[in-house]
């Protein structure tokens, strides 16, 4: 175990279902290899249920909520993707709010796949450069944000360090990075 993120409270921030589950575990293990301490955000306590693309996966025990926490607890946020977790996301005012703050305060952000979409709704793309899954393209562009085809990509034009990686197949590079840039 390394101690990159030794003292570090990291948010994952996931809808209450939909969240895909290897974009939460993976980044949830980087962090805990590393030394830091992840703490699962939702919009409602109890239990969320993750997927496997379209399949039920595990459930996870959130540790507390948007209502209750914000982003002075927490170091840094980690947004997994999933198509049903962010588009339930960027629907609740709590977690716009919540995820907006972290830029607001200059915090950095690592989001995966399609967790772009509550980035967007919260008005935090705007002159950023950023990956996703393909399919974000235009509504990243559309609210104002370059969009590059790499495996992760790291913006600081802005008030924080945001990462973005397009999918699964990129959570090698995407935690790795995130540690990184966590750890700075």
């Amino acid at each position: 175990m390394s101690h990159e993120l030794q003292g570090k409270t990291i948010a994952f921030l996931i809808a209450p279902e939909g969240a895909e589950q290897v974009e939460l575990t993976e980044p949830w293990k980087a962090v805990k290899d590393a030394g830091g301490h992840p703490r699962l955000v939702s919009t409602q306590s109890g239990r969320a249920q993750a997927f496997n693309h379209l399949d039920k996966g595990d459930t996870f025990q959130v540790d507390t909520t948007v209502d209750v926490s914000g982003h002075t607890e927490f170091d840094a946020l980690v947004l997994p993707g999933g198509v049903a977790n962010p588009d339930f996301l960027r629907t609740d005012d709590g977690a716009v709010a919540f995820v907006k703050a972290f830029f607001d305060a200059g915090k950095p952000v690592a989001a995966i796949c399609h967790a772009p979409w509550t980035l967007i709704e919260a008005d935090v793309v705007r002159g950023r450069e950023l990956t996703s899954w393909p399919s974000l393209r235009t509504d990243l562009r559309n609210a104002g944000a370059t969009w590059v085809d790499q495996e992760v990509k790291v913006c600081d034009h802005g008030s924080n360090r945001l990462v973005t990686s397009r999918k699964p197949d990129d959570l090698k590079a995407f935690c790795q990075t995130l540690v990184q840039e966590f750890a700075r």
